[in-house]
């Protein structure tokens, strides 16, 4: 589930804690000042190409976030999302999301982005329900892209860095909209739970679910899916095409780990055109997208879908004890 209440791009995201990784090779800001003031020294010799102190330059970036942690290794940069109470997707963090996809795609050194959660039962939670209810539809007109999340998913779908997502956890509605723009996805067959709940809501995906599903699992795939709005363990999204493998939590880390630095050890170029070339496979994706975006206006203006995502907020659905309980709480809203 998705929303239109945030801009991209706007003032800077409020002041945040700086975020550091013991493993992080990058000089401290002492070390780094040393280093600069003895290259300034008469006499000193300048070591490194430009490329590689420019690199040194843009070492204490990835610092202004709440809810990301971000560290670089080896060309690869590893984002931890950690939005308690169970990594909500919610304006502050779809804004931290888009603020880190702009620093990435400027950074040179960074060819390969892996998200992680730090939360074992929460990849990605839903979309903020209370968000959906207060903020004003106005339906757009069939066949124009109004909806500011699908735009942002495609931002990441499109860019020339690989995107990763190793899940660990639920990731539903919204949440899984986010990961299904990614360029690859590896679910841990203990922990891995997906979904998209929007019809039980009485609303649709409105974030790319109903375009993407049925290109990677086939339409009737797609409807059990969506219609159905059941949860799927990582094995059978596995089965269906929804995620590249389901591992034991024990080895994903590691397997992941040494494909994306495998990749990021690639050239950029590469990289780029192979993920353009791939994509210039498949059909038209913008007019699907306008008609989602569309249609989800049209659900959301219901006063069944109002009725029942209130419903949903008052029976606890969005709280960790009543997301643990998914099934029962969507159960309910029939009642």
């Amino acid at each position: 589930m998705w929303q239109d209440s945030f801009t991209l791009g706007e003032q800077p995201l409020r002041s945040k804690r700086p975020v550091f990784d013991e493993r992080d090779t990058t000089p401290l800001p002492s070390e780094q000042a040393q280093e600069e003031s003895q290259m300034k020294a008469p006499g000193a010799l300048l070591t490194g190409s430009s490329h590689e102190r420019s690199t040194r330059e843009k070492s204490m970036r990835y610092t202004n976030y709440q809810s990301l942690a971000i560290r670089r290794e080896r060309g690869v940069a590893f984002v931890t999302i950690n939005h308690p109470p169970m990594n909500l997707l919610d304006v502050p963090l779809v804004k931290e999301l888009s603020t880190f996809l702009d620093e990435a795609q400027s950074d040179d050194a960074v060819r390969v982005i892996v998200f992680e959660s730090a939360d074992p039962e929460y990849f990605l939670a839903h979309y903020e329900v209370q968000d959906l209810l207060t903020r004003a539809v106005q339906p757009g007109k069939a066949g124009t892209i109004t909806s500011s999340f699908q735009q942002f998913v495609e931002r990441y779908r499109t860019s020339p860095k690989v995107t990763i997502a190793r899940i660990e956890g639920r990731v539903r509605g919204g949440g899984s909209e986010f990961v299904l723009g990614l360029d690859m996805r590896f679910a841990a067959k203990e922990r891995a739970i997906f979904g998209q709940p929007e019809v039980s809501l009485g609303i649709i995906p409105g974030g790319g679910a109903t375009q993407r599903l049925p290109r990677l699992l086939g339409r009737a795939r797609a409807l059990e899916i969506i219609l159905g709005s059941q949860d799927f363990d990582a094995e059978q999204a596995e089965r269906y095409g929804w995620v590249n493998r389901a591992l034991p939590s024990a080895e994903m880390g590691s397997f992941v780990e040494q494909l994306a630095f495998r990749i990021a050890s690639f050239s950029p170029d590469a990289l780029r055109l192979a993920k353009q070339a791939v994509d210039a496979g498949a059909r038209p994706f913008e007019e699907g997208l306008r008609e989602e975006g569309y249609l989800f206006d049209q659900a959301m203006a219901t006063p069944e879908g109002k009725r029942r995502m209130q419903h949903f907020l008052a029976d606890g659905g969005q709280t960790r004890s009543g997301e643990l309980s998914f099934d029962w709480v969507v159960g309910a809203l029939a009642e």
